[in-house]
């Protein structure tokens, strides 16, 4: 018999969606044995089991609102497991490596877009958080993976500067500590992650627009100190560059970049960006690039330019 003092699946579903983050821990705790259980049955013992209840466990988070019978959850929840599973068996069977992975995630789980995780999700708080317990280099991979338009395994590594195999080891040890720390945290108190991406998001078209006009108001510059350093790119005499410097090469070029989108947690910061170059320029800039920043405190330490699906080792047209 079922104790009446315990909630049914139903009302966990509901009050989850309604945005308590305790619900939702409570759930994915009830529900944790059943979707382990499917993971096994099609993948056997190991490493690809775990791994695909994480990546379940990570969908629902990001998809709890899309449940339209809360009182058959369990079988959502199993559903999501049953996907993740099959995803990487026929990953193994038909094509291998790591890209055949990515392309079966994309038609069999159709991605959630990176502001509906973001902005829109009631847990976000709550996951941002669990986020900001990671490493440093694992809570990378899992933004750019999870909440930017980088997503494939080899464009993450492109931009992390690291093998394939690498960002997959850092995902799947991301994804462990983050169930760990989502369920031990479910209760807490959480920053207000909108509050510092909406910060992000106006520091960054303050940014551009005061790039292309060729003048940092006083409170963007202050983000900037002397020794913010541009990593990646060198200046003639073989010197590391302060982005100012590429920002105005970008300007008298005339790129104008239009930002797209922002990911940031307290120290990581992530800009999107459309770029445009003048017809006639040599070395044009490609259509889209990402800054991604590193700070201590509020100040940018580092700023790498990125340009998904350029060859590597290349830095095409202006930086920033």
């Amino acid at each position: 018999m079922v104790s009446l003092d315990l909630p049914t699946d139903e009302e966990l579903t509901r009050r989850a969606q309604a945005g308590e983050s305790d619900a939702l821990g409570l759930l994915l705790t009830r529900h944790q044995a059943p979707m382990r259980a499917v993971a096994l049955s099609l993948l056997g013992y190991g490493p690809d089991a775990e791994d695909a209840v994480q990546d379940a466990a990570l969908t629902a988070l990001r998809r709890i609102g899309d449940v339209r019978e809360p009182a058959a959850v369990g079988a959502w929840l199993r559903a999501i497991v049953r996907n993740a599973a099959r995803m990487r068996l026929r990953a193994v069977r038909e094509v291998p490596g790591l890209d055949a992975l990515e392309q079966l995630r994309a038609r069999d789980d159709e991605p959630s877009h990176p502001e509906r995780v973001v902005e829109q999700h009631a847990m976000r708080d709550w996951i941002w958080d669990a986020v900001e317990e990671l490493p440093q280099q694992q809570r990378l991979v899992l933004m750019l993976r999870h909440f930017s338009g980088i997503t494939s395994y080899q464009e993450i590594a492109e931009v992390c500067e690291v093998p394939v195999g690498t960002v997959r080891s850092r995902l799947n040890q991301a994804r462990a500590k983050m169930a760990k720390v989502l369920l031990s945290t479910a209760t807490g108190g959480h920053d207000d992650v909108s509050a510092l991406v909406e910060e992000s998001r106006q520091e960054a078209e303050v940014t551009l627009d005061g790039a292309m006009r060729g003048q940092l108001p006083p409170e963007i510059l202050e983000l900037w100190p002397a020794e913010t350093e541009l990593v990646g790119v060198l200046n003639k005499q073989g010197e590391r560059l302060h982005p100012f410097p590429a920002m105005q090469s970008t300007r008298v070029k005339g790129v104008t970049q239009q930002l797209r989108h922002v990911v940031a947690s307290r120290d990581i910061a992530i800009w999107e960006m459309d770029a445009v170059t003048p017809a006639g320029v040599p070395n044009p800039c490609p259509p889209t690039l990402a800054w991604l920043m590193f700070r201590q405190g509020r100040q940018v330490r580092k700023l790498r330019v990125v340009f998904p699906g350029t060859a590597p080792g290349t830095t095409p047209g202006a930086p920033a």
